[in-house]
């Protein structure tokens, strides 16, 4: 009965530390910052788009999110593609090589980013990468990869190695088992890790605050920051490109919500 109760009352704090917040942020986008600030729980006086509108004016905010979705979208696609050939290949080594490997990328997560911001700089302007889109898709997808393959090499791993090996003895190549077993049976999992690095990629601030400094290649995080002034910041226009910020991260979960979860579950259970 405790546990219960104190399950019940636990759960209910959770639900409260993110509900609140989201509340006050959708609430924000439609008031004013005088009224943000006086009431800022409470119902707007009046429901008008005025901040958004405003956003929206100049088309800045337009191109700030075409920037987002082509950096996301790219790194994503390369990401995947790349850590899904690494993770199969790891997964089919089941030898000292391949747990070699396995060790090689995990240890890149135990890497912080902010450590190797001096160097990446250096090494960007060195190259000509600063003040790109392709740039922030190379060091995204550099970034990303140890993650990825850390978790679609698990995914691997739990098909059973007697189908690659009905497929060997008709003659496919190890790219077709890749294509024509691997990649169908990943399905879920490969969702579940494309809408992780949407996440992150979406989200991230470091990477374009480091390498971007032309205002038409800013992506959606950054030009959060052109609302922040030195003495004052308006909170009611950062509430509302939040909220349009978060349009294609709700779409895209919703989307693929049910395939989410089966590759969240996929290899739990065996048997």
């Amino acid at each position: 009965m405790f546990y219960r109760v104190s399950r019940i009352i636990s759960l209910a704090l959770f639900a409260i530390l993110i509900v609140v917040p989201t509340l006050v942020v959708i609430f924000g986008s439609f008031k004013s910052d005088l009224e943000l600030m006086v009431k800022p729980l409470a119902l707007p006086e009046s429901w008008s788009f005025r901040n958004y509108r405003t956003l929206l004016e100049g088309g800045q905010i337009i191109t700030n999110f075409r920037n987002s979705t082509i950096v996301t979208l790219f790194s994503v696609i390369v990401t995947l593609f790349v850590a899904s050939l690494a993770s199969f290949g790891i997964a089919r080594a089941i030898n000292v090589t391949g747990k070699f490997l396995f060790l090689l990328f995990t240890l890149g997560l135990a890497i912080p980013a902010a450590t190797s911001i001096i160097g990446i700089y250096e090494l960007f302007v060195r190259l000509g990468l600063t003040n790109t889109l392709h740039g922030l898709v190379i060091i995204n997808v550099a970034s990303t990869l140890p993650i990825s393959i850390f978790i679609l090499t698990a995914f691997f791993r739990q098909i059973p190695h007697e189908l690659y090996e009905s497929a060997a003895i008709d003659g496919a190549r190890p790219f077709r088992l890749y294509r024509s077993i691997a990649l169908p049976l990943s399905k879920p999992s490969m969702a579940a890790v494309a809408i992780f690095l949407f996440v992150i990629t979406w989200n991230d601030l470091l990477y374009p605050l480091l390498l971007i400094t032309q205002s038409d290649l800013k992506t959606l995080p950054l030009a959060l920051l052109d609302f922040r002034g030195e003495y004052a910041i308006n909170f009611s226009m950062i509430f509302t490109a939040v909220m349009v910020a978060s349009v294609p991260m709700v779409v895209m979960y919703l989307s693929m919500q049910k395939t989410f979860v089966s590759g969240l579950t996929a290899g739990a259970v065996k048997g």
